[in-house]
C-alpha cells in the first residue's frame, strides 16, 4: 500500500465530520502514522454497523435489552459522547449499577434483576430497564480578578423502573469516551505506567496515583486496568466485547451470555451473535485508529498556556510524554514517543466528582486521568465542549475547576492566574 493510499484510509478512519475540510494529518505522536490494512476497513464497517432484531440475516441480535444500536451511535464520529439535552433520551450516556459488595471477580456487584448496566431500551416483549432523569443546579464561583463562573452540578434519579430496585443502589454516570489512540494507549509498557505511580505521595506533591488492577475474562487473571473512565477494562479485545455485549446486548465467545440473565425476561441461550472474525476486525480498528496531529504548536500563546499548565502542576496526573513497548502484531504502534497526556493511573478528585461506587480497586472518589490528546477539537467534531466523566462541565474552564482532592493545588494554581494565563492555558488545551 503506497503512502498516498494510507493517508486516505487513515483520513476516513479518524473523525469523520474532517473528510471534507482536508484541516491536517493524523498522526499517533508528532511525527509518525499506524499504517490502516483492509483489516481495518472490516473493522470500520462493524463499527458503524447498526443491530436489528433476530431474526435478520444482517447484523441480527440486538438487545433484548440494549443502550443503542451501534458502536458508532455512542462514538460518534469516534469522538466524545454528551449528556441528553432538553428532553433528550439517553444515547452517547450510560448509567452504571450496583450494589454494596463485589462480584465474584472482584468487580462491582451486580443488581438483581438489573445487572451492572442500565438499559433504556427493549426489544419487543421486553421491558426496558428504566432510565434516568437529570437535573442541574449552579454553583457560583468567581476568580481573585473578579472573573466569574458558574458549575452545573446534575442530580441523577432513576425513574420508570420495570421492577423494584433493592436498597443500596449505586448509580454512575458515564459519556462515551473518544476512541482514538487507544491502540498506543494498550501497549504503552505495565512497568511504565507503575513507575509513575505514587501511592503513599512519597514526593509531597498532594498527587497519589495508582494503577487500578482488575480481571482479565481471556486469560481468567488479574490485569493492569487502562480502558473505561475507572480503568476497569484491561485490554480493547474485552473492552470491545463488553460494549457489545452491555451497550447493544450482542454476545461474542468473550462474553457469550446475554446481558439479560438472571432476570425474569431473560430470553433462551444461542449461539454467538458477532463471530470472532468481527470481533478481531473492531479491535484492530479501535487499535490503530490515529490521534489527530497538534495545531498551532509554534505559536506564542500556546507555548506560554503549556508552560503554565505545566508550572500549574496539571501535568503531575496528565502526563504529556510516555513511550509504547514492542508489539509484535502491529508494528506500526510499537516503540513510539507519544503526547497523551495521561498517566492512565486512578487518582482522588475529591468528593464533588465522586459518583460513590467502588470498582475494583477504584473508589467512588477516584478516575482515571482521562486522554488529553484531541480534546481541542471536540467542539467542531462532535458539536459541544461537554467535558468529564458524565459532560457536566460546558467548558474548559468549568471541567478544571470541578477538579477537587489530588487536583485541588493544581485547580487552585490555575484559579491564582491572572485572566490572560488563564486564557493562554485554554489556548493551548484546544491545540491538543
Amino acid at each position: 500500500m503506497n503512502s498516498t493510499k494510507k493517508e486516505t484510509l487513515v483520513s476516513r478512519h479518524i473523525w469523520k465530520a474532517f473528510i471534507p475540510l482536508v484541516l491536517f494529518c493524523f498522526s499517533c505522536s508528532d511525527t509518525t502514522t499506524p499504517s490502516v490494512t483492509e483489516e481495518n476497513d472490516e473493522g470500520d464497517v462493524a463499527f458503524e454497523a447498526k443491530f436489528v432484531t433476530a431474526p435478520a440475516s444482517v447484523n441480527s441480535g440486538i438487545g433484548p435489552l440494549y443502550n443503542n444500536i451501534s458502536c458508532a451511535s455512542c462514538h460518534t464520529s469516534d469522538g466524545r459522547g454528551t449528556p441528553p439535552r432538553n428532553g433528550e433520551e439517553l444515547s452517547s450516556m450510560l448509567f452504571r449499577l450496583s450494589i454494596p459488595g463485589t462480584s465474584p471477580e472482584g468487580g462491582p456487584n451486580p443488581v438483581p434483576g438489573y445487572g451492572g448496566q442500565l438499559h433504556p431500551r427493549s426489544t419487543y416483549g421486553c421491558s426496558s430497564e428504566g432510565t434516568v432523569r437529570i437535573n442541574y443546579s449552579e454553583i457560583q464561583g468567581a476568580f481573585p480578578d473578579g472573573e466569574t463562573y458558574s458549575l452545573r452540578q446534575p442530580t441523577y434519579t432513576l425513574i420508570n423502573n420495570y421492577t423494584t430496585l433493592p436498597a443500596g443502589v449505586m448509580l454512575s454516570p458515564r459519556v462515551a469516551p473518544p476512541v482514538f489512540g487507544l491502540g498506543l494507549l494498550e501497549a504503552i509498557p505495565e512497568n511504565v505506567l507503575t513507575a509513575n505511580a505514587d501511592e503513599t505521595d512519597a514526593n509531597k506533591d498532594g498527587i497519589s496515583g495508582r494503577p487500578n488492577y482488575v480481571f482479565d475474562v481471556v486469560n481468567k487473571r488479574t490485569a493492569i486496568g487502562r480502558f473505561g473512565l475507572k480503568s476497569n477494562m484491561p485490554n480493547l479485545r474485552q473492552q470491545n466485547a463488553g460494549a457489545y455485549n452491555g451497550d447493544m446486548g450482542i454476545t461474542t465467545s468473550v462474553f457469550p451470555d446475554e446481558n439479560s440473565v438472571g432476570q425474569i425476561q431473560a430470553i433462551p441461550a444461542h449461539p454467538i451473535e458477532v463471530d470472532d472474525k468481527t470481533l478481531d476486525a473492531v479491535v484492530h480498528y479501535t487499535r490503530t485508529l490515529a490521534v489527530p496531529a497538534r495545531r498551532n504548536s509554534t505559536d506564542e500563546t500556546v507555548k506560554r498556556g503549556k508552560q503554565l499548565f505545566i508550572e500549574a502542576n496539571c501535568s503531575g496526573c496528565h502526563t504529556p510524554t510516555l513511550t509504547t513497548g514492542s508489539v509484535a502484531d502491529v508494528p506500526e504502534i510499537s516503540n513510539q514517543t507519544i503526547h497523551p497526556y495521561t498517566d492512565l493511573l486512578l487518582h482522588d478528585l475529591g468528593d464533588g466528582l465522586s459518583d460513590g461506587r467502588p470498582d475494583f480497586l477504584a473508589t467512588g472518589n477516584e478516575w482515571r486521568t482521562s486522554p488529553l490528546w484531541g480534546i481541542g477539537l471536540t467542539e467542531l467534531v462532535n458539536g459541544h465542549s461537554n467535558f468529564l466523566h458524565d459532560g457536566r462541565a460546558r467548558n474548559y474552564i468549568e471541567a478544571i475547576m470541578w477538579h477537587g482532592g489530588e487536583a485541588t493545588n493544581a485547580r487552585d494554581n490555575f484559579k491564582k492566574m491572572p485572566k490572560g494565563d488563564r486564557d493562554a492555558v485554554v489556548v493551548f488545551l484546544r491545540s491538543l
